[in-house]
Formats: structure tokens, sequence, C-alpha cells
């Protein structure tokens, strides 16, 4: 058992590598193609890198939904928001206290509650069938067509640490290859994460959503965390709350949205009960946070990322 353990460890942190230079070549790739074909810069930020960095959530939920459940994909989503505000809000603000942008809070906070309110509503009856996905794709195009509106009347803060080179305008064959690539590992690194994750806590006797909601979860919120975090230590505050507020709403509407239109998603008494009201008080008191000062204090992302740990905690049988 003990070698079965350790070469599911070693693919479950290779997936998750798989997953973080993906997303990372995704965004560069993206970027520099849409860029090139004259697209402003603010507007592929609060549209190109936003879909592209929900990327892993996306490819870890859908192929968790195709191959082995949708327990999988569900607490995946769930578990990387209730982790972005908790785990990575919280670390951000550990290493320094986070200024809150106005824009960011009044422009992007209340779609943040609207897509994690919808998905508790939808997700009421026990099930996220096809019809549910569209009613969130439908919010996603709105929630889009209105950044793009903004991006088109003044400059924005972009929802991720990602530097906008309005000179680029040409982009070749390497972008195109680089894209492929990308696509790639995300693919490999979602397979590999589903695989080691899941043979390492099955092997403890953990269900799919436990496992979806923890390590799968976690696995996927590593590029916010890590750009958060280089964020809040250059002092870039608006990139680490932007990048949380950002993923958790294109986490639910794209990617829960896309899930549910490909495999109806099982919606469990016990998330209804537990984990759907827990992502509720993260997305309440971050932005309750953010709105009653100017700032999320050192105490407060301590206070933060110790609730995260209550969460899991609580979640252990």
């Amino acid at each position: 058992m003990a070698g079965t353990l350790l070469v599911d460890g070693a693919v479950l942190l290779v997936g998750i590598l798989l997953l973080y230079v993906g997303a990372e070549l995704l965004v560069a790739a993206a970027s520099a193609l849409a860029l090139s074909h004259g697209v402003k810069a603010a507007t592929v930020g609060v549209t190109i890198v936003a879909f592209a960095t929900t990327a892993p959530e996306l490819f870890v939920s859908a192929t968790g939904a195709l191959t082995a459940s949708d327990g999988i994909a569900l607490g995946n989503i769930v578990g990387s928001n209730i982790a972005n505000i908790g785990l990575v809000l919280g670390a951000s603000a550990l290493v320094r206290p986070l200024e809150v942008d106005d824009k960011t809070l009044y422009q992007h906070g209340p779609f943040m509650f609207a897509a994690a309110v919808a998905l508790v509503v939808l997700g009421m009856d026990g099930r996220i069938a096809a019809f549910d996905g569209v009613v969130l794709l439908a919010l996603l195009a709105g929630f889009t067509a209105y950044l793009y509106r903004k991006s088109q009347e003044s400059e924005v803060a972009l929802p991720e640490d990602v530097e906008m080179d309005e000179g680029a305008t040409t982009a070749g064959l390497r972008e195109y290859v680089t894209l492929v690539g990308a696509i790639v590992l995300l693919l490999a690194g979602s397979r590999a994460l589903i695989l080691g994750g899941r043979g390492v806590l099955s092997a403890w006797g953990f269900g799919d959503l436990f496992i979806g909601l923890t390590v799968i979860a976690f696995g996927t919120s590593v590029p916010e965390l890590a750009t958060s975090l280089v964020s809040a230590i250059r002092g870039e505050a608006g990139f680490s709350i932007g990048n949380v507020v950002g993923s958790n709403i294109y986490n639910v509407l794209a990617v829960i949205g896309v899930v549910a239109v490909l495999v109806p998603i099982s919606v469990s008494s016990a998330t209804v009960g537990y984990e759907f009201p827990v992502m509720l008080g993260f997305t309440v008191v971050a932005l309750a946070s953010m709105a009653f000062g100017d700032r999320i204090t050192r105490v407060e992302g301590a206070g933060l990322v110790a609730g995260y740990a209550g969460f899991v905690y609580f979640l252990l049988p």
C-alpha cells in the first residue's frame, strides 16, 4: 500500500505542476494572439486572460465529470471558491495587508455574490442540469459583455497579475504551438491530478466529493495562489483581490455552466446543508471585509486562513 501511495502522490504532484505550467502558457499564448489581432490590452485582460486562468478548474471538472464522478466536478468548484477566499486571499493578506480597489469591489464584487447565490439556488433541487448550465452561461455572457463595455470606457483592473504590452501586434507559429501545448499540458495535468488525488485519498476511505473539495480544489487553485502571493509581495493588492474575485465568478459561471451542459451534476443533501452555506459565508465575509475598511488586514487574513482550516477539518469523517 505504501508503494501505491507514493506513486499516487507523485502523480498528484506532477498533475499540479502540469496544470500550473499549462495555465501560464495558455495565458501568454492567448493574450499574444488576441493582441496581435487588434484587441485592446484591457479587453484582453478582462476576457481572454480571465477565461484562460480558469482553465485548470474547467479541464479538471470536465475530465472528472466525464471519466470519474460529477462529485469531483462540483467539489472542485465549491472547494476552489472557498480556497480562493480562505487560503489565497487570506494568505496574501498575511504577507501584506491588501488595499481595496473600489472598482473591483463595486463593479465585480456583486457578480461574485450573484454567481455564488445562483449556484446555490440552481442546486437546491439536488441537480444542476443542462438548462441550469445554460442559465449560468447566459449570466457569464452578460458579465463578459459588462466587462468589455467597462474596458472600452476606461482603464480597468485586470483580474490577474498579467502585464499587457500594447505594442505587441504580431504573433507567429510559436504562439499557436504554445497554445496547443498548453492545452495538452492542461489535459494531462487534469488527468494526473484526478488519478493521483483519487488514489491517495481513496486509499484512506474518502469519497469523491471530499476529494474534489480538498486536494483537487487546492491543486486547481495553485495558479491563483502563486499569482496572488507574488502580487502581495510586490505590493500590487489590486491584482491579488481581483484575481480571487474574477476566478470565483468564472469558476461558477463558466466551469459549472459548461460541465452541466455536458453532464448533469448531482448535488447531495450534505452539499446543500454544509458546503453551499460555507461558500456563501466566505463570499459574504470577503465582501464585507473589503467594504467596511480600506484594506484587508493581517488579522482578517489570519481569520480567513483559520476559517479555511476549520472548513477542511469539519469535512473529515
